[in-house]
């Protein structure tokens, strides 16, 4: 696998998260009854740099969590070996809260089926809108992303990689080559 592209660095995954926190502000008018949920693993630190954003932008907190769906995946059966099942940190109601859920790449949507699906167990949200920092098309599900960083047509041969701080020690987009 090679990198073909490198589509955001460090300042342009600064400024869509700035960006999408704005948005999720507007839409949602405020903070009252928000709350972010990350998808392990990078949508949890991407939560979190939203909420941080979104702190500074209207000096209120915003809860967030961690969900993990590992259990929940349709595609469970096909993988090979025991699945990491890692922690799921939802310590807040998220009973009538406008939740928005995080992830890094949107691709397929059956990633955030098996979100929702999660999310469920644990209450009724009021609404569930998702933010996500790349949106690269091929939905194989009727889902989309209501704030998304960037949107970037790929062939189904190339991968998108999204590097944090947090996991890789640098951040940046990049398109890969699987061929």
């Amino acid at each position: 696998m090679k990198e073909k592209a490198k589509i955001l660095d460090k300042d342009g995954i600064a400024r869509a998260i700035t960006r999408i926190a704005h948005e999720i502000v507007e839409k949602n008018k405020g903070t009252q009854g928000l709350c972010l949920v990350g998808i392990r693993n990078r949508g949890v630190y991407l939560a979190q740099r939203l909420a941080s954003c979104i702190k500074n932008i209207e000096g209120t907190e915003v809860v967030t969590g961690a969900l993990d769906i590992t259990l929940y995946r349709d595609d469970l059966a096909l993988a090979s070996g025991v699945p990491v099942v890692r922690k799921t940190e939802i310590d807040f109601d998220i009973n009538d809260k406008n939740l928005v859920l995080v992830d890094d790449v949107l691709y397929t949507g059956r990633t955030i089926r098996a979100a929702l699906d999660a999310l469920i167990d644990f209450g009724r949200p009021k609404s569930i809108q998702l933010a996500v920092l790349i949106d690269r098309g091929h939905r194989e599900l009727p889902i989309r992303a209501d704030y998304a960083g960037k949107n970037i047509p790929t062939s189904q041969d190339e991968a998108v990689e999204v590097r944090l701080q947090e996991t890789e020690g640098v951040d940046e987009v990049v398109i890969i080559e699987k061929n």
